[in-house]
């Protein structure tokens, strides 16, 4: 009987070691998204063998995926289902703003122009006319949705919207006068109008610098050995070699701020509506302005900043900028002061519920209207004070 004890005993152990053994080698998740709208990143990368080349860096399974649906790429970000990302810098923006940090990034920034044909000199007199843009979702589709909101415009202000795998057939469309606007790399429009014979589109908008080529982002939940180890091999020649391109190590987080910003898709300015930061909207506050926070009632209790009211509406107007307020009901904005300054805030830069408040309340009369774009998470970043029920 003792000696089937010990037995047992050692079996336990064995089997709790090779449970161990096959947790440690847990296998680690890599998404490659490729834009096939006129990239030239990843024509010659081999995605089995970038899996084979960090299983043996990291000394644990790697099992890759490959994607060009970016809408679901842009998802799984947010909800944090893959360890590592190699994707184009609007991915890992979204990424970045949730819980990934940067490794690197294998190419040099680079801007984006919003071309028209010439005689439309602005981005108002593109309403109702006929845009041409690569893939839904890319960069190239991504730019153009936030150059326009930036600038008050609106894709869906345009007569027509036309997506295409390829971003050089925009600049062909509108030297043919098919098209009125396309959006492209500064690079790709200055190598083209070489080529013209006289001047065939002229440029409304060009963006501030973006992340060129592709960005690694890691989980931050991963182990910092291994987390130096994918470092180690960000900087050497390996992504070079398996057709990723040369990557540079990077932590600088601001062009993918700017592109995140402009993926978040409420404008950076309102008209008739004065934009503050967290840190102004507290001394507003302290000056007697009303925070007025539109989420809904649930988020409200949870968290929120201290002394604001509720003026909870369900959302269901479009989330741009030339949305319908009818959709919506606005009826607890309506009982507010009008003649008290009030700042509209909601769950930040992506959120449009604050954006549509603020519009709206200046449309029924509101004497004072800010705007706390960054919501609550720019207040949280500050550290300030948040009060829950």
């Amino acid at each position: 009987m003792r000696a089937a004890g010990h037995r047992l005993l050692r079996w336990v152990a064995t089997a709790s070691l090779a449970v161990a053994a096959t947790s440690a080698a847990a296998e680690l998740k890599l998404m490659v998204a490729t834009d096939p709208s006129g990239s030239r990143e990843l024509l010659t990368a081999r995605y089995h063998d970038i899996a084979i080349s960090l299983q043996a860096v990291l000394g644990q399974p790697v099992r890759v995926e490959r994607s060009t649906v970016f809408a679901e790429v842009l998802r799984s970000t947010r909800t944090a289902e893959f360890d590592i990302y190699i994707v184009p810098p609007h991915v890992a923006a979204s990424a970045l703003a949730h819980k990934y940090e940067l490794v690197g990034v294998t190419g040099k920034p680079e801007t984006f122009v919003l071309v028209a044909r010439p005689g439309i000199g602005s981005v108002a007199q593109l309403a109702q006319r006929k845009i041409h843009l690569a893939q839904q979702d890319s960069l190239y589709a991504y730019m153009a949705k936030g150059l326009l909101n930036e600038s008050g415009g609106s894709l869906t202000a345009a007569k027509e919207v036309r997506y295409e795998r390829t971003s050089g057939a925009g600049l062909v469309a509108v030297q043919l006068g098919l098209f009125d606007a396309t959006v492209t790399r500064k690079a790709e429009y200055d190598e083209w109008i070489k080529t013209q014979n006289g001047n065939k589109a002229e440029v409304l908008i060009e963006s501030k610098p973006v992340p060129g080529g592709l960005t690694l982002v890691v989980n931050k939940s991963m182990p910092e050995n291994l987390r130096q180890k994918l470092t180690a091999w960000a900087a050497g020649n390996a992504p070079m070699d398996l057709g990723l391109g040369r990557m540079q190590a990077t932590s600088d987080k601001a062009m993918y701020q700017y592109v995140g910003g402009l993926g978040h898709f409420t404008p950076l300015q309102l008209p008739g509506v004065t934009r503050v930061t967290a840190q102004q909207a507290a001394e507003l506050m302290r000056q007697g302005a009303q925070m007025v926070d539109v989420r809904s009632e649930k988020e409200f209790n949870a968290r929120r900043i201290p002394g604001a009211v509720l003026a909870s509406y369900i959302e269901k107007s479009a989330k741009d900028t030339t949305f319908n307020a009818s959709l919506d009901d606005f009826s607890a904005v309506d009982a507010l002061d009008k003649n008290r300054p009030v700042i509209f805030a909601c769950n930040g830069a992506e959120c449009w519920k604050s954006y549509k408040a603020s519009k709206t309340a200046v449309a029924r009369g509101f004497k004072t209207v800010y705007w706390l774009r960054g919501g609550l998470p720019e207040w949280e970043e500050l550290n300030f004070q948040t009060a829950r029920n």
